[in-house]
């Protein structure tokens, strides 16, 4: 039976829990109720909210995570019981991995599979104006070749740890997300201005909605992460730092362009109303997009030979890749179809 992903984004909603159920409250009203059974994850993007503590009580007995973000979508916490934190074998194996030839394979996969989604975003997005605008579709044909051979170049790296082509690595990844964003820009509509990809701090329309995407979809892949019992600060690509989720930022990297960029591209280009207010992306555009990124990761591609939804397909790669670091496979980086 499939989980409701609940999202609060009201301000001065709280959150209790009555017998077996969740209590959503706004003004002493309550406004939703949902059995803690059909509860998959409690996503909170706004400030002024209060939880019980019956209920932070039950979500973690029940793996419940409670996911906190900023209005601009940047996770700053997350809530899980003690007993999603996996097995020390698949911990010690994690680490051990980052010492020798299962962190390049790792890294090199993470890094393939970004860069062959962003091919494939190109390709599914340019199909439709081979007609209309023709330069627009060679041009695009052209950066997916570019980035075919920034692939190629990954695929030769050598070494005996990460830390032996890491930075040779980032270096073609970066060329290649180049040519991506070049290319991205003009596949939106004319009425959005889209100067070039910017992370923190973004203040136009298109990097803000990008920005909110991948927040959500962060603190998707990090529970998942949590329940194949991997470490969320042990990762391959990105380097330790205190604080950091480092494998969260690796993992997350092959699903961005299939949910996020897809979905923002899709609405814009619909004609979709986004937008934004002296505070950043209004209310009702946090909702807009919050909504059509929920149906994206309930959509199907298909994954091992098989249609599964992709929000499962992200758990299946987390607990594949635990399974990876204890030696017991080889990782394949989850590409998606156009």
């Amino acid at each position: 039976m499939e989980k409701i992903e609940i999202i609060i984004d009201d301000y001065g909603t709280s959150l209790g829990k009555k017998s077996e159920r969740m209590i959503v409250k706004i003004k002493k009203k309550v406004v939703n109720e949902v059995p803690f059974y059909d509860l998959g994850e409690v996503s909170i993007i706004t400030s002024g909210v209060s939880l019980s503590t019956d209920l932070i009580w039950e979500c973690c007995q029940r793996g419940i995570p409670i996911n906190f973000l900023l209005k601009s979508g940047e996770p700053y916490a997350k809530l899980m019981g003690n007993n999603l934190q996996g097995t020390v074998k698949t911990r010690r194996a994690q680490l051990k991995a980052f010492e020798d030839y299962r962190g390049i394979e790792i890294s090199k996969c993470f890094a393939i599979g970004k860069l062959k989604n962003q091919q494939v975003l190109l390709k599914y997005f340019s199909k439709y104006r081979k007609e209309k605008d023709a330069e627009l579709y060679h041009d695009s044909m052209k950066k997916v070749d570019k980035i075919s051979n920034c692939i190629d170049q990954i695929k030769q790296l050598q070494g005996e740890k990460i830390d032996d082509i890491r930075s040779q690595l980032l270096a073609y990844e970066a060329l290649g997300s180049k040519s991506y964003w070049s290319i991205f820009g003009r596949l939106i509509s004319e009425e959005y201005n889209f100067p070039s990809r910017k992370t923190q701090g973004a203040t136009d329309l298109v990097n803000s909605l990008l920005n909110y995407g991948y927040g959500m979809l962060y603190s998707r892949i990090w529970g998942a992460i949590n329940r194949a019992g991997l470490d969320p600060y042990g990762g391959f690509i990105h380097v330790d730092r205190s604080g950091k989720p480092s494998l969260v930022f690796d993992l997350i990297e092959e699903f961005r362009q299939p949910i996020v960029d897809r979905t923002v591209l899709a609405a814009l280009n619909k004609g979709i109303k986004l937008e934004l207010d002296e505070n950043g992306l209004t209310q009702l555009t946090r909702k807009e997009l919050a909504k059509r990124i929920m149906e994206r990761l309930d959509s199907t591609e298909k994954y091992e030979g098989r249609k599964h939804k992709i929000k499962n397909i992200i758990q299946r790669q987390a607990r594949h890749l635990a399974v990876v670091v204890r030696e017991e496979a080889k990782y394949r980086p989850f590409i998606s179809s156009w």
